[in-house]
């Protein structure tokens, strides 16, 4: 199945006493998908996954199918530093219908390549889902290598990489090793077109969830072979990208979102709120782009 070229890593609004809020995950989703978005993740860095029980994720996969599922694919975030844990919660996931699964590269462990494929091998074959790979060596101090991205690509179900090692290289000699069908995704605002150029599909988007249907005019743009008008959409967003990692994800995109009257909540530690220097850049980058009264 064709996942979307514009898909949204979804935050996870909280109450104030840190507990979840579901119902308000699912009217974000919807939100999203009517600006444009043809899909979400759910419970992924963006997310605030590392500090969601598995309960609390099963519960979040279950209230954005039933506000979107058939509107807009879901896809949930199963990917853990554990291949029997990620495996577990990929069969609970596929139980409530979600269209697909995003798995990271396991962090901490630091597995070897050949540790890597076997791990997302595995969950592969534990699921019908199509499996979406996330490498983000930042977070997770091991990188997926192209030629491992080679050899998972040839494994049916294994259909998408969202790319988020910063290295265009890199993104050019997956496009290289890899059938035409295998989507990649970025996992950077800010690379996204130049991704787009190198035989990429979309992005897994933060910024979305404030300039959605900007980022959607953007793809659609390339795609048409417009490269002008793609370009031209792409630096009027970029202070946006820019400010949306001036401190870590996903805490500047939910202050944002709080700032709009949204209801993200607040976020659970060990994570927390900007400084008010990064408070005030955000505000001012919302105020210049017109998103903030």
């Amino acid at each position: 199945m064709k996942l979307g070229s514009l898909l949204t890593a979804m935050i996870t609004p909280f109450r104030e006493d840190l507990s979840l809020n579901a119902e308000q995950a699912a009217r974000l989703a919807r939100y999203l998908v009517d600006i444009g978005n043809e899909g979400v993740v759910v419970a992924g860095t963006t997310g605030e996954s590392a500090t969601l029980t598995d309960e609390e994720k099963l519960e979040l996969f279950r209230a954005v199918v039933r506000e979107i599922g058939g509107r807009a694919t879901v896809i949930a975030g199963t990917g853990t530093n554990d291949t029997r844990h990620s495996i577990e919660l990929t069969k609970e996931a596929e139980k409530l219908g979600v269209d697909a699964i995003m798995a990271v590269v396991p962090y901490y462990n630091r597995p070897t390549q050949e540790g890597l494929y076997r791990h997302f091998r595995a969950i592969a074959e534990s699921t019908s889902l199509p499996v979406m790979l996330y490498n983000v060596p930042s977070r997770t101090g091991c990188n997926l290598l192209p030629e491992t991205v080679a050899r998972l690509a040839e494994i049916d179900n294994i259909v998408a990489i969202k790319e988020a090692s910063g290295d265009l290289n890199q993104v050019s000699e997956i496009r290289r090793r890899t059938p035409p069908d295998f989507a990649i995704y970025s996992g950077d605002d800010s690379l996204t077109l130049p991704i787009l150029a190198l035989g990429g599909v979309g992005v897994v988007s933060v910024a979305a969830h404030l300039v959605g249907r900007r980022l959607r005019a953007m793809i659609d743009a390339f795609q048409k072979g417009d490269v002008r008008t793609a370009t031209a959409i792409h630096l009027e967003l970029w202070p946006i990208f820019r400010a949306m990692f001036i401190t870590t994800n996903p805490i500047p995109v939910k202050t944002a979102i709080n700032m709009l009257g949204m209801n993200a909540g607040p976020l659970r530690p060990p994570l927390g709120p900007p400084s008010e220097d990064e408070e005030r850049a955000i505000r001012q980058v919302l105020r210049e782009n017109g998103l903030l009264n």
